[in-house]
């Protein structure tokens, strides 16, 4: 019997905040994190750089990015679309 593994990939929705890169884009994704001892919410935002092959999403955009393989020494997301 084969059983085919099927592999769950991350996606997450973030904001276009660099453009200037060629097939590439980097995203900034905003999170909540509760500090440990005053329990208090406050922002984190990481940064990934994600390949767009035709360039055509722009800074201010509100995009998905989906993990995939790595394309370069830093690019390990993939953009899949536009969020309304």
């Amino acid at each position: 019997m084969t059983k085919s593994k099927e592999k769950k990939t991350r996606k997450i929705v973030g904001t276009v905040v660099s453009d200037k890169m060629t097939k590439t884009r980097v995203v900034a994704v905003e999170r909540l994190k509760k500090h440990p001892k005053y329990q208090t919410y406050y922002r984190v935002t990481s940064k990934f750089k994600a390949h767009d092959e035709t360039n055509e999403y722009k800074a201010g955009d509100k995009v998905t990015i989906e993990e995939t393989r790595p394309i370069s020494k830093d690019k390990r997301w993939k953009i899949t679309g536009k969020v309304s």
